[in-house]
């Protein structure tokens, strides 16, 4: 028999998870929709990018694998923009000054998802590592991309579900 503790319980995880899953899905359109027009401008299509991202899997089978592999690279992209969402979701249940100091508190989450992300997944990934491939603009692009997109997206979004009061002016 369920308890009404229990409801309340079995309620707040569902608005948790509906939570992450709008914000998740929010950040990662956001992040996916300026990698694939910065990449359009250098003549990388969506396919070549979704098939990078599944290469991080399934290395360089990845870019033979076709249709396959483009979804396989729609499907990692959000599932780490979902897992990256559920992270900051469950550090603010436990850190207030990550709702009351979202800005600054979203840009140094960014960062250190940026870091993270380039430091410790991707050289641990299949994907091809072409570090002379990397330029200026690719990079101020890709830490721009992170800091905006995922950091500050999903502390802001998060705030405001948590019911946090707007920031001070």
């Amino acid at each position: 028999m369920a308890t009404a503790d229990s409801i309340g319980r079995a309620t707040a995880r569902a608005s948790a998870l509906a939570v992450i899953l709008r914000t998740g899905l929010i950040a990662g359109t956001l992040d996916i929709s300026e990698n694939l027009v910065f990449n359009h401008f250098r003549g990388i299509t969506p396919t070549m990018v979704f098939q990078y991202i599944a290469s991080g899997l399934i290395g360089m089978r990845s870019f033979q694998d076709g249709s396959a592999s483009v979804a396989l690279g729609v499907v990692l992209h959000y599932f780490i923009a979902l897992s990256w969402t559920a992270v900051f979701y469950a550090a603010s249940r436990r850190l207030e000054i990550l709702g009351r100091r979202s800005v600054i508190c979203g840009l140094l989450y960014g960062a250190f998802v940026y870091l993270f992300m380039n430091v410790v997944v991707l050289p641990l990934s299949g994907v091809p590592h072409a570090r002379s491939a990397m330029t200026i603009a690719s990079r101020v692009s890709g830490v721009l991309a992170v800091l905006l997109c995922i950091g500050l997206t999903i502390s802001l979004l998060v705030r405001r579900s948590l019911g946090f009061p707007p920031a001070r002016k």
